[in-house]
Parts: C-alpha cells; structure tokens; sequence
C-alpha cells in the first residue's frame, strides 16, 4: 500500500522547495505516493504556469485559488478550502515548505485533525518577531511532528524551543537541489534583455542584480526612498538589473520613486521566471537582495551577496557563504558594495549537505518513518 503524502505550495518561494520533493518521491520511493495542493497564495496565474513550467513540477491536484488578502484572511481562507480537500483525501502526513501564510494554515488544519505535519526547512530564525515569516516560522514547528533543517543552528533553535530530538532530521536544502538540478537550464543574460527590453548597454561588462519586496523595506517611504537612492548612487559605478517585484512597483508608484530609477545605469524588468533569474544571478557581480532565499542561491554560487535588511534567519549564509547584513543604512550599503568591488568580498564556501540530494535523503527518511 502507498501512503499519500500531501505536499503544500502556495507562493512563489514554495515552488523552488517543492519541486525536488516530488521529484523524489516519484523517482526514489516505492511507498509514498506524491498529491499536490497548491493553495493560490500567489496567485498570478501566468508566473505560476511560468515556474511549474520551469521547474518540472507536475499540476497541482488541487488548486484552492485562494488569491490575495491581508494575512488574517489569507490565512483564514486557505483554512477554510483546505479542510474539505484534507477529509476526503485522508493523506497519510502533510508536508508543508517554508514559512508563508499557506505553511501554517494547512498544517494548523492538519494538525487539529490528528494528521502528521512534516516541516521542511525547519529551525530557521531571525529572532525578530515583527516579520510575518518568523511566526509562521515558529508555530508551525510546534505543531510538527517531523522537522527537516538545512542547517546545524537550525537544530540548536529547536531544541532550545523544546522540540524533541527524534522529530529533527538534517538534511541540507531542497533549494538548493533545485539550483543546481537547473544551473545548465538557466536562461543567458542576453536572451533575458532579449526578450523583455533592449539591453544591450548592460551586455558591455559586469552588473549587479537587484530583488526588493519585503514589507519593512517596501512599506516605509522614508525607508524606500533612502534605498532607491541607495541604488542609484550604486549604479554610478556598476550598472544594475532591477526586477521589480508588483508589490515594490505599487509602493513607488504610491510614492512618487519610480522616476529616480528612469537612469541609463538601472534596467527595470518586470517579475522574471526561475530560470531567468538564475541566469542573471550566476553571472552578476553582486547581489543586493531582501530576499531569504536569494541569500541562499547566492551562497552556493559564489555571488556576493549584499542583503538589504537588519537580520537573517539563514546565518550560514554569514557565517560560511557570501552575504554581509547591511539593514537600509546607506553607509553600510556603500561599504559593502566598496568591499565588493575592490575585493570581489567574501569568498565563502558551500555549507554542509548542500549537494542537490537533500529531498532524496527526506524521501529516504519518510520511507522508514511513514511505517
């Protein structure tokens, strides 16, 4: 008999989780049996057809299309869909990725239901408790009963949060599987300009690539005002590609900002597909990001990476990788970038278990567990 293990995805940082995990489960497992629930928390259709398209991961089963809200009622709603999908397909564990609003929403739902709750990437924090992620983060590993972590101070956090020593498993980053399972896929930087705009002025030497969207960063004019101008005095010296993420758009809009990145020196793209972005991000220069994941992918490709907030949850990217922690304080921007080009900056190496096998040792592991 198989056991149905129920994978959750519901924004676009999932799909990058997920994608190896089912890939293992089908190709590595002869007793688990992969259902895809895809809760439509991000809910551009196109993107989400762009990215499964582009990771290899099969349709949804079901999809809850539950679409947008503040995070009470995005919350609330994938809840409310959930629940009927979770009675009559009866899985035998729920997994859920990450730390979005869909994370623990269905494992909330899985949980009270007596259904066991694998958390891949466990662990993680950044201590600071005004982020979203952070609680979703932390109540969802209570509730686990199986916590995979990509990282040893993942495991030190929950064992001083009083999770049991046998529900943790390290297994290195399924991210990161999927990087390098898609590193010769990743689309060259000249067929990106390309397609979206003429970049052919970018396409003299190096650059920089530039990803923005957390609500601190985002929300605060004063704050977002000080990093645009940030970027643009970066520009001056090393021409920058600046995706921009619909969120980020609307609040320079709001703000009257858009104008300060009309310059020759900063390309704006519109939101770009996984492997468009990994074939800028391989080849730039730098990286200034708010991005977790981004901090990730930059570390194990050797790209220095300069994050635009006042904490990580993913210290390894520190302590072993490429990233330096600037906040939005412009000095420490400049500093950093400074660093970088005079010094190429942290040379890091690739952190423990981060070898593109990590949703096969989860599969391998869930194979003994699930009996």
């Amino acid at each position: 008999m198989k056991h149905k293990i129920m994978c959750i995805v519901g924004a676009r940082p999932n799909f990058t989780k997920i994608a190896p995990i089912m890939r293992a489960i089908k190709n590595h497992s002869s007793r688990l049996e992969g259902y895809l629930v895809h809760t439509g928390q991000h809910y551009d259709e196109a993107m989400k057809h762009s990215f499964f398209e582009q990771l290899g991961i099969p349709e949804p089963d079901v999809d809850l299309e539950v679409g947008s809200g503040s995070h009470a009622v995005q919350t609330a709603e994938v809840m409310k869909r959930f629940e009927p999908i979770l009675d009559q397909e009866n899985p035998s564990a729920v997994l859920v990725v990450g730390d979005v609003n869909s994370t623990i929403a269905c494992a909330l739902v899985a949980a009270k239901k007596q259904i066991p709750v694998i958390h891949v990437e466990a662990g993680l924090r950044s201590f600071d408790r005004t982020m979203p992620e952070e609680i979703n983060r932390v109540l969802t590993d209570q509730i686990s009963n199986l916590l995979f972590t990509t990282e040893r101070s993942a495991h030190e956090n929950l064992a001083r949060e009083g999770i049991a020593e046998d529900k943790i498993c390290f297994v290195g980053n399924v991210m990161i599987d999927t990087l390098l399972h898609n590193l010769t896929k990743a689309i060259p930087i000249e067929k990106t300009l390309a397609e979206v705009r003429d970049g052919e002025g970018f396409l003299q030497g190096e650059y920089g690539l530039v990803t923005m969207h957390r609500p601190a960063n985002v929300d605060d004019e004063t704050i977002l005002t000080s990093l645009i101008n940030s970027l643009v005095d970066v520009s001056k010296e090393l021409p920058l590609i600046f995706p921009v993420h619909p969120r980020t758009k609307g609040q320079m809009e709001k703000f009257g900002l858009l104008h300060k990145l009309e310059n020759e020196n900063i390309l704006v793209l519109p939101p770009l597909g996984y492997l468009h972005l990994l074939g800028l991000m391989k080849n730039a220069k730098l990286v200034l990001t708010d991005s977790g994941g981004i901090q990730e992918e930059t570390t194990a490709l050797g790209v220095p990476c300069i994050t635009l907030r006042e904490n990580t949850e993913r210290p390894i990217t520190i302590t072993e990788g490429t990233n330096v922690i600037v906040g939005s304080d412009p000095k420490k921007i400049k500093a950093a970038f400074s660093d970088v080009m005079q010094t190429d900056g942290k040379a890091g190496r690739i952190p423990e278990y981060w070898d593109g096998k990590a949703a096969e040792r989860i599969v391998e592991f869930l194979d003994k567990w699930i009996e």
